[in-house]
């Protein structure tokens, strides 16, 4: 190595992606990651073992705490397993919780020294000063890496989209955000949020359960089901000796039948919400785990709606911006000269956008709300795989870049670079 430049084409890069629904991780240069991690994780605490000291005195129990990684292991109904995240915001929250995912990825998906790789990390666009130095210090001090590099996952979701200039539309799991990029650079004052994301769509998919009566069983309480009639009362068996859970572990296993009722059902209409238009629309058959059965028409619309028209919500303040709102305001933060390149390049990414209609439905609201002499662009990705994985792709892509000539792989902070600058380099590389 010279210079602190990290020549690195012996060995593939990793990128890791981190967001509130997942953690992907993978080789760069590969099409879609190696592993997809959800990033809620169990934990149990158990109690250390007692230790007798000398004069036979008993030392104070130690609560240890149990972690259980992975879909497989969440799955398992075990007696007070508590469900827990270690993203607050899009930022790591919970340092312990998010090194054993990164143990659990490196043992058991990327089955590699963790020396011997490059690792680029996605951000949150807001991310702080001293999480972005915390995560540089642990890559390199616990992980030993030879190069690291941290990038916002809005300039990624536009490089796997062919775009260095536009504005990200990510709706992931807990927020949609409008995130303009030019050149490869996030305009930080101009980042619009918003709550009305995947997990909003659920709960209001609960509510509506809640409202007709439905019970929603997740399949762990299931032992076998009977056939019953549209709407009928379902008829199926309880399974016999499940442990005592947790009220967060049931509450997490009933999410996930609501996420599914979620991808198939639900579809957002391509104009406003309109009862009668929306009554001749096909309506979708739809079976829980439990076998109730019911035939869904006018509400697989309705609840979406509430994406683009959050002014008839119940129970959420009037304040909140529609998705094509969040655009608007945010090209309209930016400097006059580049909005025209901005409504240019609309790149839709994250997992909640694969809602059936979603790219359709902003088309149309942005129309209306972009000025007429500027020329409107929706990017998305057709396939299901490149809109949820967007910022991960793009990682792929950068990462490979790190040819001989490369001007890319002069940008990773090297592990003689950390060494001699410490933790502060990633505020001087990475922008």
């Amino acid at each position: 190595m010279s210079g602190g430049v990290y020549g690195g084409d012996e060995v593939g890069a990793l990128v890791f992606d981190v967001g509130h629904y997942s953690v992907r991780a993978g080789y760069a240069g590969e099409d879609s990651p190696k592993a997809e991690v959800p990033s809620v994780v169990g934990y149990v605490n158990e109690v250390a073992e007692t230790q007798m000291d000398v004069d036979n005195i008993q030392a104070p129990s130690q609560q240890q705490r149990k972690y259980f990684i992975d879909t497989t292991s969440i799955h398992v109904p075990r007696k007070n397993m508590e469900m827990t995240s270690f993203l607050k915001d899009g930022m790591i929250d919970d340092w312990d919780i998010f090194e054993k995912m990164l143990d659990h990825i490196y043992a058991k998906h990327i089955k590699s020294e963790s020396q011997l790789h490059p690792v680029l990390l996605s951000e949150a666009p807001w991310n702080v000063r001293n999480k972005r130095e915390k995560v540089t210090e642990l890559m390199f001090e616990k992980y030993n890496i030879p190069a690291f590099f941290l990038v916002k996952n809005a300039v990624l979701a536009a490089f796997a989209n062919g775009r260095s200039t536009g504005i990200v539309v990510d709706s992931g799991a807990s927020q949609t955000s409008a995130v303009p990029v030019h050149d490869g650079y996030v305009i930080q004052q101009a980042i619009v949020k918003s709550v009305l994301a995947g997990d909003f769509v659920t709960m209001q998919c609960k509510n509506y359960f809640e409202e007709q009566g439905v019970e929603v069983v997740p399949s762990y309480l299931v032992a076998s089901k009977e056939a019953v009639n549209e709407g009928d009362a379902p008829k199926w068996v309880r399974k016999p000796n499940i442990p005592e859970v947790t009220k967060s572990w049931h509450n997490y296993m009933t999410k996930e039948v609501v996420q599914d009722y979620q991808s198939a059902v639900l579809q957002v209409f391509d104009s406003p919400f309109d009862k009668e238009m929306v009554d001749n629309m096909p309506t979708i058959h739809y079976e829980f785990p439990n076998g109730y059965n019911q035939d869904y028409g006018a509400e697989r619309f309705m609840i979406p709606e509430a994406l683009f028209d959050p002014s008839n919500i119940k129970g959420v303040p009037g304040s909140l911006m529609g998705i094509a709102q969040i655009v608007t305001t945010s090209v309209g933060m930016c400097d006059i000269d580049i909005r025209p390149s901005l409504y240019g390049s609309v790149i839709v990414t994250g997992g909640n956008t694969l809602i059936q209609g979603f790219t359709d439905r902003l088309n149309r609201d942005l129309s209306t709300k972009t000025p007429p002499s500027m020329r409107l662009k929706i990017v998305s990705s057709g396939g299901n795989t490149e809109r949820r994985y967007g910022a991960w792709i793009g990682g792929s892509i950068l990462a490979s870049l790190n040819c001989s000539k490369g001007t890319f792989q002069q940008m990773w902070i090297s592990k003689q670079e950390y060494d001699e600058g410490g933790k502060s380099q990633v505020d001087r590389k990475c922008p």
